[in-house]
């Protein structure tokens, strides 16, 4: 799977968890910030989290959202491990 393919999942996932940030998440790239660009508080982190491991069928390992701080962060987690 490519960078950009998980990008778009991440962003489907993102939607499901809050529409109203739509023109956001539509724009967001691998720099946009999970905090401060998303507006992802800690549940909006964890929500994420859990779908992630769901849509990708893996498990995040000694790892928590507050490891990460970008898109990238998480893409690069996802590519090692998938």
């Amino acid at each position: 799977m490519s960078r950009e393919e998980i990008l778009e999942k991440l962003k489907k996932i993102l939607m499901g968890a809050d529409n109203g940030n739509a023109e956001l998440i539509k724009k967001c790239s691998e720099s946009s910030d999970l905090r401060t660009d998303l507006s992802l508080n800690s549940v909006g982190m964890l929500y994420l989290m859990i779908v992630i491991e769901e849509t990708f069928g893996m498990e995040f390992e000694d790892v928590g959202m507050s490891d990460f701080s970008t898109m990238k962060d998480v893409i690069d987690y996802l590519e090692d491990h998938l």
